[in-house]
């Protein structure tokens, strides 16, 4: 039985750790540094913009298709193992289009994804003012509507999958920062942290920006930017739109993101940090940005009551694709499964099983050859 350490509990290693609690009797630890569901993972909004994206082939499509079908079982399954619904709304996602000379990429990408399998809908101004009367019509060229997308409540996904996990054997040891590694050539035997050791046959790292730091602890490079993001939630008096259809609303990347009690979402921005900066903060510019962008296609949130704001930091790879789902360079028993950017909570699902079929491959190979 392989001793199998996951350093990081946001939602990609809940998800690695529940998958790995299905698929195999190995022992397997989850260290994190503060609380689950902390970092990205705290900071998100969960909407997982898969047959809506414009990705429709190689390795970004096939990831986003995987945690599609993988969501349709996984919701359900965790809800019968945990007795815990998954807070979630499957209404769906609504891309508003503003610029006429974008209908036939739209198109385009309507015709794959019926090819695929997948329901696009793209509708009038006049579809879209009957679905969704709150909203400006008068920049309204069509609404692009997806309704197998969904939007997921990540910290409450974390958790119950966690839940789920520790039912099937996994330990969770929260404030537990990772200190170092005791390794032997290119294997590591054990990850240490304050004040113990664990024995580990094999390590995933899957820690967020602080897998950076990790990795160069094992003289390994993995560069990844802190790119900044702001959000704000809002109270109204009645439910925007029709009580009975209340889809996430994209316009201009900006989204709006029905919650409980009449309360919305509206995020995110986008905010690259200055050169070599590690923990950039918000600008508030970006923030009124965002809150006027969200009024211009939605007048009568002029009207809410503002909650809160917040903000928080997006791991994005340099020099390669995001998420970063590989072994560990340098090291026999090591992956990584990190740098999701703004893709974390969509493409989780497609990590862990991802990860599991690599560790069920290299666990193979260790068999063979010993």
């Amino acid at each position: 039985m392989a001793r199998i350490a996951i350093i990081g509990c946001g939602v990609v290693g809940a998800a690695i750790a529940y998958e790995l609690s299905c698929q195999t009797t190995h022992s397997v630890i989850v260290l994190e540094q503060n609380q689950p569901a902390q970092g990205a993972t705290g900071a998100a909004l969960g909407i997982a913009m898969g047959v809506i994206s414009h990705k429709v082939k190689g390795r970004n499509w096939r990831l986003r298709e995987a945690s599609l079908r993988r969501y349709a079982t996984l919701l359900p399954e965790l809800t019968a193992l945990t007795g815990q619904p998954v807070p979630h709304n499957p209404q769906g996602i609504l891309s508003l289009c503003f610029d006429e000379a974008l209908l036939p990429r739209w198109r385009s990408l309507q015709e794959i994804r019926q090819r695929q399998g997948w329901q696009l809908e793209i509708w009038s101004p006049d579809q879209v003012a009957e679905a969704c009367p709150h909203l400006r019509l008068e920049k309204i060229q069509a609404g692009i509507y997806s309704p197998q997308d969904l939007q997921i409540s990540p910290a409450a996904f974390t958790q119950i999958l966690m839940d789920a996990a520790q039912r099937q054997g996994v330990e969770l040891y929260s404030g537990s920062a990772v200190t170092g590694f005791q390794q032997q050539e290119n294997r590591l035997l054990s990850v240490q942290t304050a004040d113990q050791e664990y024995p580990a046959d094999w390590v995933i790292i899957t820690a967020g920006l602080g897998s950076e730091l990790l990795t160069r602890q094992l003289n390994q490079q993995l560069p990844l930017l802190p790119v900044l993001g702001q959000g704000i939630r809002i109270s109204t008096t009645h439910s925007l739109g029709r009580e009975t259809f209340q889809p996430v609303i994209n316009g201009d990347d900006v989204h709006l993101v029905p919650l409980e009690n009449r309360q919305y979402a509206i995020a995110a921005t986008v905010e690259f940090p200055p050169e070599k900066e590690r923990s950039p903060k918000p600008q508030r510019e970006s923030l009124e940005a965002l809150w006027q962008t969200a009024i211009d296609y939605c007048p009568i949130l002029a009207e809410a009551k503002i909650l809160s704001t917040w903000y928080g930091l997006r791991p994005r790879p340099q020099g390669q694709a995001a998420p970063v789902i590989q072994r560990l360079p340098g090291y026999r028993n090591g992956l990584l499964a990190t740098g999701h950017y703004r893709n974390g909570v969509l493409l989780a699902p497609a990590t862990a099983l991802k990860i599991c079929e690599m560790l069920q491959e290299l666990l193979k190979i260790d068999d063979d050859s010993s």
